[in-house]
């Protein structure tokens, strides 16, 4: 391992590292809390479970529509400017949410809180790859990312607290108010990321560099890594909550310590990861964790009526095969685009995760179904046969993106 791995960051590096970190925090946060907010928007906006389903997906498919309608300017702008903008966006829809008062204006809030807080994954990762050199960039996403584990720990868990203690509407505000203090100190403390303005092929119209993007061959290699990728990580997380408590005997009120001892894993994990990821050859790891993920799903979805500590332990399996894939599969995915298509090729990345989680939650949901709704759930072990499938190819996909990181950069690695 040569010595730049274990370069130190400085003091506004760090600053970096943590606000796009809680900002994160405060996006997943926004979405994840709608689940456990399930029972309780059925019966107080008179909802049916198909309804909360498009209400969920409804953030997903904009989400993935912001992606690809601001891929064409993404990288005209000062990127500080555009992750402000983004949040501020994300920040009234949340607040929509909050105040609404029936299907139709809960579905409308979510369609405009995705439209803004679906591209703010896709510039956090392109102000990464600007600021961070390739051989930093597995710490840094180890701890940007961990906002996924600190949405489990504290998300739901808090969200049901201050849900049932008060209003359904509760999560909302408290995701508004954490939000605004973040945007502020978004606005006066982060420098402006604007290096990528200096090429002038940014000159080109939005719409012909969305097309320069797309048109090119090793991008759309990185693209269709990321939605088989996509695909297959969405796959079977809709329904793990309801496999767990009708087919491994888990109780409902076990479901809270089950998310938030899986998302103290993620946290613990997400740091080590991604040193790992920087002192090894990221597509190795990435490889062996997909082969990690694999084994453990079908080995899950095969179990029956079983002990609730073998359940919690099984979850941390799992969360260990998904961080330790999604850590080094974004920092190669940050390694494709070359500087001025940084902003386009992120958004377009962004655009087709969100698209490939709702066409993989459709796909699910093709294939499992209950005789009733306190029955086991069926054929979710073909959920994940599917999910060994797709991530072969995954696999595959990701050794051509690691090769076309090597020929432009030299990376030494400890094998």
């Amino acid at each position: 391992m040569t010595q730049i791995n274990n370069q130190a960051f400085t003091g506004y590096e760090k600053f970096v590292i943590f606000i796009l970190a809680i900002t994160q925090f405060t996006v997943i946060l926004d979405f994840m809390v709608m689940a456990p907010l399930g029972d309780l928007l059925l019966k107080s906006l008179s909802m049916t479970t198909k309804d909360f389903g498009i209400a969920v997906s409804a953030y997903a498919f904009s989400a993935g529509a912001a992606g690809l309608l601001t891929a064409g300017f993404a990288d005209k702008y000062d990127r500080k400017k555009l992750l402000l903008f983004f949040y501020i966006g994300f920040i009234i829809g949340t607040l929509f949410c909050g105040l609404a008062n029936s299907y139709v204006t809960l579905v409308l809030a979510r369609i405009f809180t995705g439209l803004f807080g679906g591209v703010i994954g896709s510039i956090s990762m392109a102000i990464i790859t600007d600021i961070f050199s390739l051989k930093q960039r597995g710490r840094v996403m180890g701890f940007v990312q961990m906002g996924f584990g600190a949405s489990q720990v504290l998300g739901i868990p808090i969200g049901l607290y201050i849900a049932n203690k008060w209003y359904w509407e509760a999560p909302f505000f408290m995701i508004v108010g954490l939000s605004v203090i973040i945007a502020i100190a978004i606005g006066l403390y982060l420098k402006p990321v604007n290096e990528h303005l200096k090429n002038t092929h940014l000159q080109k119209k939005p719409i012909a560099h969305l097309w320069h993007t797309v048109k090119n061959k090793d991008y759309r290699i990185g693209f269709m890594s990321i939605t088989m990728l996509s695909v297959g990580g969405f796959m079977m997380m809709p329904f793990g909550t309801i496999f767990a408590v009708n087919n491994l005997g888990v109780h409902p009120d076990q479901l809270p310590i089950m998310f938030m001892i899986s998302g103290v894993a993620s946290l613990t994990l997400m740091p080590f990861i991604g040193r790992l990821s920087d002192r090894m050859s990221k597509f190795k790891l990435f490889a062996f964790a997909s082969i990690w993920l694999m084994t453990v799903c079908v080995v899950y979805t095969n179990l029956f009526h079983i002990p609730f500590w073998l359940v919690i332990a099984i979850n941390i399996l799992m969360m260990i095969g998904i961080m330790s894939r999604m850590v080094p599969s974004s920092a190669l995915n940050s390694a494709v685009p070359d500087s001025p298509d940084r902003g386009a090729y992120m958004s377009i990345t962004s655009s087709l995760q969100q698209i490939s989680g709702g066409i993989a939650a459709a796909i699910a949901g093709m294939i499992v179904y209950q005789e009733h709704e306190n029955s086991p759930l069926i054929n979710y072990d073909i959920v994940a046969y599917v999910l060994v499938g797709v991530s072969i190819v995954s696999i595959i996909l990701m050794s051509r993106v690691n090769k076309l990181v090597q020929k432009r950069y030299v990376v030494v690695e400890n094998d």
